[in-house]
């Protein structure tokens, strides 16, 4: 179906047919690999200790309290799980919905900010761009994260310019609640300092009252306040003030440390967005030297979105954590302006820049070039072992998993296309972009359907299946030198009874934040009354060496599987 005919449908039948076409993209597939350690498996596992123990108030992990994220993501997780079981597919189910929703929103919000015709080219990026679409497949919060605190930003913009300000005020101020509701108070910050600088923009002029901002703060502060209270009422002032202190303390942390080992240079979610969200990231190079309020007919809403994608790429690249998924509120920004660029080309406001072309041709040949090679390296592997100077690293790469030469033509196919569709770019645009998207498209299932498995064959696919084989077991179960949630998730941990010893020492530990490390000591040198068993990375095996009792029997792909016997 053409544009021109897609504008010409009845409005339900618009709407029903993004539904539809989001969800052919984004629901099939999402059980062909394992959740991925750490993000994936972490947020799946709080959903099924919420199911396991029925405490629905507070995410648990290992059955503990975890105090890293509230709940509503997880609630979403486990709503999915009842309906479809727990697993791969119903960890990942939400967010394809978020995704379908996605598509709907940015096509009716694009409409009434600029025109249909923006709208329908804001839906069309969103589900032909590589992360975008990618973390709509995916089982990590920050997709219903993003899109909370987008429709909070959308409605602060409604607020400016239309009447009836006390409901766009409230339901500003109730994604915004919910947005922290589901990963924390940073959707709050990101929100004020957008605000700031459109004031600092303004020239401090502003439409908004007061008034506004009281309906808008206590709408922010009900969804997570009410949870709050009610998981407080269920487990005790004493929960209540350690979840705030612990909670609080690790957002500081994040911004002023590097958590998890997760640094880089203060660049990295400019080289991800430009390459992670190619091709439509090149089109921001269009405004380059132009005008860009001009670029929509309704006044405000693009300056704005280029404050928010301003604000959201320097804090992310100012904090001391750096984490690809960070910077994906850009997303919507990123996009939006993509689709406003490609509407001024097609309607003949502006023309395709030089430079913009080479970006293009640049951009392309380098992830063109990443498809090609991941077959190729696949099949030299052996060529890797003396550049490497990783044990982990080399073990995962003796993994058994198959690639095929043939498994390049993918990678040439969409270089061909890239050029291909600059070339027809010169004198017929909209064709021109229908080729590099729908060859962007094409791209990505087929590196959804074959080398994401392969990747998670080297990268985890060994631990994984030495976890599932205790599922339902009476044992002790525990990583050793290294961070996971893979083992809870996939052995399927019930809270077995355990020696009185090992519960207080558990409960010793709770105003502690209980760290894994004090149990990790009991397992390894305590009367355990159970089988043990423990993995470690293949460079960590000379620390356990002197361990008594922990027998070392199998070694596969980087990782090494102990049993201590009781």
């Amino acid at each position: 179906m053409g544009t021109v005919e897609f504008y010409k449908l009845p409005q339900w039948v618009k709407y029903a047919a993004l539904a539809a076409a989001a969800s052919l993209l984004f629901f099939p597939m999402l059980g062909r690999v394992h959740l991925f350690d750490w993000d994936e498996v972490n947020f799946a596992e709080c959903a099924r200790e919420m199911i396991v123990s029925k405490d629905y108030l507070r995410a648990q992990i290992d059955f503990m309290p975890f105090w890293e994220k509230p709940p509503f993501f997880i609630w979403m997780q486990v709503l999915s799980m009842k309906m479809f079981g727990i697993g791969e597919f119903a960890a990942r189910f939400p967010n394809a919905c978020v995704g379908v929703f996605t598509v709907c929103f940015v096509y009716n919000a694009g409409k009434k900010v600029a025109t249909e015709r923006v709208g329908f080219w804001w839906a069309v990026l969103f589900a032909c761009t590589w992360l975008p679409h990618l973390y709509f497949k995916s089982g990590i919060i920050d997709p219903a994260f993003n899109l909370f605190i987008f429709m909070a930003f959308y409605q602060l913009y409604l607020l400016n310019i239309n009447n009836n300000k006390w409901i766009h005020a409230a339901l500003a101020g109730l994604f915004l609640g919910v947005a922290v509701l589901t990963k924390g108070p940073v959707a709050i910050l990101v929100l004020v300092l957008s605000l700031l600088t459109l004031l600092v923009i303004k020239k401090g002029k502003t439409t908004y009252k007061i008034k506004n901002f009281l309906v808008i703060t206590l709408f922010t502060l009900l969804p997570f306040g009410i949870w709050v209270l009610l998981a407080t009422l269920k487990h005790g002032t004493e929960y209540g003030k350690w979840f705030l202190t612990e909670f609080l303390s690790y957002q500081v942390r994040l911004f002023r440390t590097e958590d998890s080992d997760h640094g880089g240079p203060f660049i990295y979610h400019f080289v991800v967005l430009l390459f992670g969200c190619f091709p439509t990231s090149v089109f921001l190079f269009q405004f380059m030297g132009r005008k860009k309020e001009a670029a929509t007919p309704k006044s405000g809403f693009t300056i704005r979105m280029w404050i928010l994608f301003w604000v959201v790429l320097i804090l992310f690249s100012i904090v001391r954590t750096k984490i690809v998924h960070y910077s994906s509120l850009c997303y919507f920004p990123l996009t939006f302006l993509g689709a406003t660029a490609i509407n001024r080309l097609l309607t003949g406001e502006d023309t395709l820049r030089s430079w913009v072309k080479i970006l293009l041709l640049f951009t392309g040949t380098v992830m063109a070039g990443l498809i090609i090679a991941i077959p190729i390296v696949g099949l030299n592997k052996e060529l890797l072992y003396p550049l490497i100077d990783d044990p982990f690293a080399v073990g995962n790469l003796h993994a058994d998993v198959s690639w095929h030469y043939w498994e390049c033509i993918p990678g040439v196919f969409y270089f061909l296309a890239v050029i291909a569709g600059i070339v027809v770019l010169q004198k017929k645009r909209a064709r021109g972009l229908a080729i590099i998207y729908g060859v962007q498209l094409i791209t990505i299932q087929i590196a959804l359907y074959q080398f994401v498995p392969k990747i998670e064959g080297y990268t985890q696919r060994a631990a994984i299946v030495f976890y599932r084989q205790f599922a339902g077991r009476d044992v002790y179960l525990h990583p050793i030198g290294f961070k996971s949630y893979a083992h809870l998730f996939y052995s399927n941990k019930q809270p077995f009874a355990a020696p009185q010893y090992y519960l207080l020492h558990r409960k010793d530990k709770d105003s502690n934040a209980m760290q894994p490390a004090a149990d990790e000591q009991w397992l390894l040198y305590g009367a355990t009354d159970k089988p043990t068993y423990f993995i470690s990375k293949i460079q960590d095996t000379a620390n356990y060496a002197h361990i008594p009792g922990l027998q070392e029997f199998e070694n596969k792909n980087g990782f090494v599987f102990y049993l201590r016997k009781q």
